[in-house]
C-alpha cells in the first residue's frame, strides 16, 4: 500500500464519532501510557496509565484517511506490510510484551481473529519498545497469536498515523483498517472481544 497522506483541506480528526468504550459496553480499561522499553533483555515491567476509560472513534466513510504504508520485519525477521492486505480488512493491534494491559487483552484478539478469519478479516501486529525480539516472540508463543507482528522498537512507523487516531504513547492502541486502506476504527487502550467484535463487523459488513 502506498501512503497517499491526509485529506487536503480536511483535518484528521474531522468527522470523528467518538464512542467512550466504557459507556458503551459498560466496562472502563486502563492503557499503558508511555512506559519504558524492555532494553536489550526485555524486561516485563511497563508503565501503566492513570485508569483512563478506552474509547473508539468510529470514522464515516466519506472522511476515512488511508492509512500509512507501514511495513518492516516480523519477528522472525521476514519482510512484511500492510500493502499485501489491501482488499481485506485488517485489524492492526500495537503492542508490547511489557505492556501489562497488552497481556491482558491478547487471548481476545487471539479468539477474535480466529472468529472473523473466516469473513476475510486478517490481524496483524506492530510491536513496539522490545529492542530485542526474544521477549516478543514469547508473548506471541504464550498467547497462541497467530498473526505476524512487525518489529518497531523505537515506535517510528507509528509517527505516519494522525496523533487523533494513533497516538505513539498509547499502548495498546487498535486500528481498523477497511478493504480500500483507510482507517475506520482507531481505539486507545485495551479492547476485548465484545468490544471490538461489533466495530468490526461494521466494517465488514460494508460494501468492498
Amino acid at each position: 500500500m502506498t501512503a497517499r497522506g491526509h485529506r487536503r483541506g480536511r483535518p484528521a480528526t474531522a468527522a470523528l464519532l467518538l464512542l467512550p468504550l466504557a459507556l458503551v459496553f459498560g466496562l472502563a480499561a486502563t492503557g499503558c501510557a508511555g512506559g519504558a522499553g524492555s532494553g536489550a533483555g526485555g524486561g516485563e515491567g511497563g508503565a501503566s496509565g492513570a485508569g483512563t476509560a478506552s474509547t473508539a472513534k468510529v470514522m464515516p466513510v466519506a472522511d476515512r484517511l488511508l492509512a500509512p504504508e507501514t511495513a518492516g520485519r516480523d519477528l522472525a525477521g521476514q519482510d512484511i506490510g500492510l500493502r499485501s492486505y489491501r482488499g481485506r480488512v485488517v485489524v492492526l493491534n500495537v503492542w508490547g510484551s511489557w505492556c501489562a494491559p497488552c497481556r491482558a487483552e491478547a487471548r481476545d484478539l487471539e479468539a477474535l481473529r480466529g472468529a472473523t478469519e473466516p469473513r476475510g478479516v486478517e490481524f496483524l501486529g506492530v510491536n513496539v519498545r522490545d529492542y530485542a525480539t526474544g521477549p516478543a516472540r514469547r508473548f506471541e508463543e504464550t498467547y497462541g497469536l497467530g498473526y505476524p507482528s512487525i518489529h518497531d522498537p523505537d515506535g517510528k512507523l507509528l509517527l505516519a498515523y494522525p496523533p487523533a487516531l494513533l497516538n505513539p504513547q498509547a499502548v495498546p492502541s487498535t486500528l481498523v483498517i477497511d478493504r480500500r486502506g483507510r482507517i475506520a476504527v482507531a481505539v486507545s487502550g485495551p479492547v476485548t472481544r465484545a468490544q471490538l467484535e461489533p466495530l468490526v463487523n461494521r466494517v465488514v459488513e460494508e460494501d468492498a
